[in-house]
C-alpha cells in the first residue's frame, strides 16, 4: 500500500489521512458529497462546484479516464476531490487523459484512500462544513487555523461566468436564444442547439436592454455556484425581462427567477447533489429521476404571495423543484434537465420552453 502523503482536515478538527494523486497544493473549501455513479468528468468541470471539495460516494473513480468532448466548461474550478479509490489506468478507447493529469493541469488537489462513507454520513448531518486538503505532516491545530483564516467566497458567479459573449449556431435553426451565463454547463447550449436554437451566451451582469437588443425568442438563465442573493444584478435583469420574452431558469436560474417574483430562498441541509433525486411533476403526475447540485431552495410558503405556481416538488424532502408563471411564459426548475451523462427523464423541459416561443414570435 502506498504511504499516506495528504490528509483532509475538517473545521471541527477531525482528520482523514490519504494518498495525494493530483496537484501538490493546499486548498480550503466547502466539503460536499455527490452520489453519482458515473459522470465524474462532468462533475469536476461543472462551474456550480466552484471552490468546493467534492466527496465522490461511488467507490471507484477514474476508471474511464477523461475525454475531450465531455467537458462542461473549459477550465474546471472545483476546490478538490476526495475518492475511495483512484484508477490511474483507464479502460476507454475515447479517453485522452487520466483524472489525475487533468486535476494537476488545473492545480486541483485530490486524495484517495479515505473512508468516503464515513465522510458522507458526516456531511449528511452538517451544513456548510469546510475542510482543507493539506500535507500529512501539517498539525491539526495549524490546519484548522488555516481554514478559519479563509473567508467564505462571495459572488462566485462573477468568477466562473464568461467574460464576453460568444455564439453557438446549429443547422436548421428556427429560434434565437440568449443564455445568461451564471456558471453555465456546455450541455445546456448543446441541448438548445439540438432543439434548432442558435444560442448567444452573455456574461452574468449583462443588462436587460442589451439582451433585448438581440431580439431573442427566449432567454435561458443558467445554473451557477453559491447563493442567489450574491447576484442581485441578475435578479434585477430578470425583473426587467419578465413578460417581455419567454424565460427558462435552471438550478441557480430557478432561484433567481423566484427571487425576481418575490419568493424567498433558504439554505438546506445537506443540499441536493447527485443523479438520483425523485421529483414529481405536479402538472402531469409523473415522477422523474433528476440530477442536482445546490445548497439552497425556494421557501414553499413564500411562493403563495407571488404570481408563480409550484410545478415540481422533491419527493425526499418536499422542497420546491420547479415554478412557472404561465402569463409571463416563464418556467424554472431546480434540477438539471440537460444532465450529462444522465438521467434523461427531464429533457422534455427544453421542448416545453421551445413551445412557449411561437405564441410570442408569431
Amino acid at each position: 500500500m502506498k504511504p499516506y502523503t495528504k490528509k483532509l482536515v475538517l473545521e471541527d478538527g477531525r482528520e482523514f489521512p490519504g494518498i495525494g494523486f493530483a496537484s501538490d497544493t493546499e486548498r480550503v473549501g466547502e466539503l460536499v458529497f455527490n452520489t453519482s455513479m458515473v459522470g465524474y468528468q462532468e462533475i469536476l468541470s461543472d462551474p456550480s462546484y466552484a471552490d468546493q471539495i467534492i466527496v465522490m460516494t461511488y467507490p471507484l473513480i477514474g476508471n474511464y479516464g477523461i475525454t475531450d468532448e465531455d467537458y462542461e466548461t473549459k477550465f474546471p474550478s472545483i476546490g478538490g476531490m476526495i475518492v475511495k479509490e483512484n484508477n490511474d489506468s483507464p479502460s476507454n478507447f475515447r479517453y485522452t487523459k487520466t483524472l489525475a493529469e487533468v486535476l494537476e493541469e488545473n492545480n486541483i488537489p485530490a486524495i484517495s484512500g479515505l473512508d468516503t462513507r464515513q465522510l458522507t454520513r458526516i456531511l449528511r448531518d452538517a451544513q456548510g462544513i469546510r475542510a482543507i486538503i493539506t500535507d500529512i505532516d501539517t498539525p491539526v491545530e495549524e490546519a484548522v487555523a488555516k481554514i478559519n483564516a479563509v473567508e467564505r467566497p462571495r459572488n462566485l458567479v462573477s468568477r466562473v461566468s464568461c467574460k464576453k459573449r460568444w455564439f453557438a449556431r446549429t443547422v436548421n435553426y428556427k429560434y434565437d436564444i440568449v443564455a445568461i451565463d451564471c456558471g453555465m454547463k456546455f450541455n445546456m447550449v448543446r441541448s438548445l442547439n439540438a432543439h434548432n436554437c442558435n444560442v448567444t451566451v452573455v456574461p452574468w451582469n449583462t443588462p436587460a436592454e442589451q439582451i433585448l437588443a438581440f431580439n431573442p425568442d427566449g432567454v435561458l438563465i443558467s445554473n451557477g455556484p453559491g447563493s442567489p442573493e450574491d447576484v442581485p444584478e441578475v435578479v434585477e435583469t430578470i425583473r426587467q425581462l419578465k413578460g417581455k420574452v419567454p424565460m427558462f431558469g435552471i438550478c441557480l436560474g430557478h432561484q433567481l427567477i423566484s427571487l425576481a417574483y418575490g419568493a424567498k430562498i433558504e439554505q438546506i441541509n445537506p443540499g441536493h447533489r447527485g443523479g438520483n433525486h425523485p421529483v414529481k411533476d405536479l402538472t402531469t403526475g409523473q415522477v422523474l429521476i433528476t440530477a442536482q447540485n445546490h445548497g439552497y431552495a425556494v421557501v414553499p410558503e413564500s411562493v403563495k404571495d407571488t404570481r408563480l405556481e409550484i410545478t415540481h416538488i422533491n419527493l425526499l424532502d418536499n422542497t420546491v423543484e420547479g415554478c412557472q408563471c404561465a402569463e409571463d411564459k416563464v418556467i424554472s426548475v431546480q434540477f438539471h434537465p440537460e444532465s450529462a451523462p444522465g438521467p434523461t427523464d427531464t429533457n422534455y423541459l427544453f421542448e416545453k420552453f421551445i413551445r412557449m416561443i411561437p405564441a410570442v414570435k408569431h
